[in-house]
C-alpha cells in the first residue's frame, strides 16, 4: 500500500485547497466514490470513521486505491482516541483527523511521523494543537464558531497558522471565496460534494464534475 510522508500530505493538500470527506458502509460504492473523486482532481481523501466494522471497510479501500489510485493520499477522520488512531494508522491510512483535540493521538501520529489535523473551536485550542506539533488545524464547526470572520481574527495575531475549515463550506463561488479570502489554506467538504441522491442513483460521473468544479473555483482562490 502507498505510504505517503507528513511533508507529502500537508503539500498535497496546501497545493489542491480541498479535502472530501466521506464514509459508506458498502465498499463497491465508497470504491466507486473515490475513482470518481480521482477522476475529478482530487489527490487527498478522508475517509469518516462511522458505523460498525468501518476499519475493515478502510482496510480494503486502501489495498484497492493502491492499485487503482496510487497518487491518492487516503487518511482517517472522527478519530476521536489513540486507539481509533492506531487501528487506522495498522490499516495505512497515511493522515488523522479529528472533530477536536485529543493529546494522547498526537503521541501516536508524532511517533510514527503521520499528520494529525485536530478539530479546534478557539484560539487557544489552536495554539496548544501548534505546541503539540500540529502542521494543519481545522477549525470544526466552522460556521458555527464563526465562520469567516473567525479565521481572518485569528490569523492576524497568528499569521503562521495553517487552517482547514470543515462544517459550513459548501463547493461554490461565494461560500468558498469567503473562506480563501479569510486566509484558509484548505476547505473539507463532506455531503455536499456528495448529494445522497447522486449516490444512490450511482451517478459517478456527476460526483467528478462537482470535484472537478470545486477545485478549478479553489485554485483561482488560491492564486490570487
Amino acid at each position: 500500500m502507498a505510504r505517503f510522508s507528513r511533508t507529502e500530505v500537508c503539500g498535497t493538500i496546501f497545493a489542491t485547497g480541498m479535502l472530501p470527506i466521506f464514509y459508506h458502509k458498502d465498499p463497491e460504492t465508497i470504491k466507486n466514490v473515490v475513482r470518481a473523486c480521482c477522476k475529478g482532481g482530487v489527490r487527498v481523501f478522508e475517509f469518516t470513521n462511522r458505523g460498525d466494522f468501518a476499519h475493515e471497510v478502510f482496510a480494503d479501500l486502501v489495498k484497492w486505491a493502491a492499485v487503482e489510485c496510487p497518487d491518492l493520499i487516503l487518511g482517517v477522520g472522527t478519530v476521536v482516541d489513540a486507539g481509533t488512531a492506531s487501528l487506522y494508522l495498522q490499516c495505512g491510512a497515511n493522515f488523522v483527523v479529528g472533530p477536536l483535540l485529543n493529546p494522547d493521538v498526537f503521541k501516536v501520529c508524532n511517533r510514527r511521523q503521520v499528520a494529525y489535523i485536530p478539530g479546534c473551536g478557539s484560539i487557544s485550542e489552536v495554539g496548544y494543537a501548534q505546541e503539540l506539533g500540529a502542521e494543519i488545524v481545522k477549525i470544526f464547526p466552522a460556521g458555527n464558531v464563526g465562520g469567516p470572520s473567525f479565521v481572518k481574527n485569528m490569523k492576524a495575531p497568528m499569521p503562521w497558522t495553517r487552517i482547514m475549515v470543515t462544517g459550513g463550506v459548501e463547493p461554490v463561488q461565494d461560500n468558498l471565496a469567503r473562506w480563501f479570502e479569510a486566509g484558509v489554506d484548505c476547505v473539507g467538504i463532506g455531503s455536499s460534494l456528495f448529494p445522497k441522491e447522486t449516490v444512490a442513483a450511482k451517478n459517478w460521473d456527476e460526483i467528478s464534475r462537482i470535484c472537478e468544479s470545486a477545485l478549478g473555483l479553489i485554485r483561482t482562490l488560491l492564486e490570487k
